[in-house]
């Protein structure tokens, strides 16, 4: 059967200028993968993936690749929920290979994935970060949309995330979904029956005291039972679930804003 294939790769070099953003240093599109960059007027430059088969299914592999050079800051989201329809053979192969120089700046906020029933998706983050490097990143995942009435009983999704810093593993984090879904989600220790998920994670040169006072902070702000956060190592970590996508959505963005410093999100990502 016809399958997507897709590579795309784009990297950013910091601009001559204070507060103006970097200078695009590379755009590669191949296959399915192709990637825009919105007119933006600060000093962060952005840009949006879209993989143009309008889904992915078995035996599908898209790759992606940022590179940001010294000083260059930059958002990479999508253009739409990555929607991951049943499989009829093999699972889908998505790769994203992210590396940030020194002073550098990523933040890494991808719209969600939804996961059809009988879905098959194994995906791969993996960064590489300098000494002074920040990075934020976001993987939320949806089991089915609930307005759509659709309803997630088996699926296959394993997420594994390796994060570098100066060549050292600093962050291992592997999410694995396999089977009766519709079951083992109900489980206390799982989801305890929420149909939305995302991991956080937040790496960068802070101060490890206030690194913690801040994930204290925003802990504060939140319903226990949907977000947890903490930090240690240099690095934030969080979990969110929630019973819904829009309900996920809306936890998400003031979080996500937050540990942005204030930034907005990327305007595709508007309720």
């Amino acid at each position: 059967m016809q399958r997507t294939k897709g590579t795309g790769r784009v990297g950013f070099k910091a601009a001559q200028h204070e507060g103006v953003p970097p200078t695009l240093q590379e755009l590669y599109q191949e296959g399915a993968a192709k990637i825009r960059l919105p007119k933006v007027y600060d000093d962060m430059a952005e840009a949006a993936l879209i993989n143009t088969s309008g889904g992915v299914t078995g035996g599908d592999v898209l790759n992606w690749y940022v590179n940001l050079q010294t000083g260059a800051k930059a958002v990479l989201t999508t253009q739409a929920c990555e929607k991951i329809y049943k499989s009829s053979e093999g699972s889908a192969q998505i790769t994203n290979t992210l590396s940030v120089e020194d002073d550098a700046e990523l933040h890494w906020l991808p719209q969600e994935t939804i996961l059809f029933n009988e879905a098959s998706l194994s995906r791969a983050l993996q960064v590489d970060l300098a000494p002074s490097a920040r990075f934020l990143a976001v993987e939320a995942v949806i089991l089915g949309r609930q307005a759509m009435r659709e309803t997630v009983e088996r699926a296959y999704f394993k997420d594994t995330w390796r994060v570098r810093k100066a060549g050292k593993l600093i962050h291992a984090d592997d999410v694995l979904l396999n089977g009766g879904l519709g079951t083992r989600a109900k489980n206390a220790a799982v989801l305890n029956g929420a149909r939305a998920f995302a991991s956080i994670l937040y790496i960068g040169p802070d101060e490890e005291e206030l690194l913690k006072a801040r994930a204290q902070n925003l802990q504060k702000l939140q319903d226990p039972k949907q977000v947890a956060l903490s930090a240690f190592r240099g690095k934030l970590v969080g979990r969110v679930m929630a019973q819904d996508g829009y309900t996920l959505r809306q936890t998400l963005i003031p979080l996500l804003q937050s540990l942005r410093l204030g930034r907005e999100l990327p305007k595709l990502w508007n309720l």
